[in-house]
């Protein structure tokens, strides 16, 4: 709730400051709320936020058949980077999720983690959100519509992420428990009862299970207002920052909170990856027989 009252806020004071702007009464500039369309292919739209998303992803690209291309026993250079990224990676959802569900979800966990972190810090490059086009004032262009944006403040990757895992999920909790079991794990009695008070208790884990119901549809929302409402409001402090104060020395202002950014982009990117391993983790738990690192 809090993370909508946060995107809520955000709105009326972007929107408030643009109609201020409008009407003569002040009024600041910030990033704009949806991406800008940039470029169009046809009917296909493409946004400033996709050029970044392309851009991240194919750097990506580029550095894994960098460091897969000559692949050696004893790893040097890039192959060295990319191997103690993974093996580590590796190492830390192992201790979360145990052995077993490693093997299932490690391409995902990973694979989210490096994207959302490198999209993150790729947002803070000099140029990303202040070129673009916009109009003359005071205190030189006010850019307007930036030829690139954070990739993870676009509403539409973050949800695009979160339906993804949701449909990983799905697919992982069925194979892991069969439509029966997956069905009796959320509205199953949990616990040794007999009796009348057995009765009772599953009528009250029928109750518990539609709360739990609610709670599973509602996680592709929760992640991704999370993350958006996170790196949104981020980049709009840097730009108020930026401009804060006018003048030779206005570029000090920032530089804090830039170190600032870099820490929430690492640990948003964490939380993401950590969320969707616990959620897989509570779905799959009781077949991983509680196993070494599955608490």
């Amino acid at each position: 709730m809090n993370r909508f009252l946060t995107v809520a806020a955000l709105w009326i004071l972007q929107n408030g400051g643009a109609l201020a702007a409008e009407h003569g009464e002040g009024g600041g500039h910030g990033l704009p709320l949806y991406a800008t369309e940039i470029a169009r292919i046809g009917s296909f739209p493409i946004t400033n936020s996709m050029l970044v998303t392309w851009i991240v992803a194919a750097a990506l690209i580029l550095f894994a058949q960098l460091a897969t291309r000559r692949m050696q026993m004893v790893p040097a250079g890039v192959q060295n980077f990319a191997e103690w990224i993974v093996e580590g990676l590796y190492e830390f959802i192992e201790g979360i999720v145990g052995s077993q569900l490693v093997k299932k979800g490690f391409w995902f966990f990973a694979t989210i983690f490096i994207f959302i972190l490198s999209a993150n810090w790729f947002g803070l490059l000099p140029g990303v959100g202040t070129i673009g086009w916009g109009v003359r004032s005071e205190h030189g262009l006010l850019v307007t519509d930036p030829l690139l944006r954070g990739a993870d403040a676009d509403l539409n990757l973050t949800v695009a992420m979160a339906l993804v895992f949701f449909a990983c999920w799905t697919v992982w909790a069925f194979q892991a428990n069969g439509a029966k079991g997956f069905i009796l794990h959320i509205f199953g009695p949990k616990g040794d009862t007999a009796g009348f008070l057995k009765v009772i208790m599953v009528g009250v884990f029928v109750l518990v299970g539609l709360i739990e119901i609610v709670s599973i549809l509602f996680r592709p929302v929760s992640l991704s207002f999370r993350l958006y409402g996170n790196i949104f409001a981020g980049e709009n402090m840097l730009e108020t920052m930026i401009r804060l104060v006018p003048g030779v020395f206005g570029w000090l202002i920032p530089i804090p909170f830039y170190f600032l950014e870099i820490i929430v982009g690492m640990v948003q990117a964490l939380v993401f990856m950590l969320l969707t391993a616990v959620f897989t983790l509570l779905i799959c738990q009781h077949d991983e027989e509680h196993e070494e690192g599955a608490h």
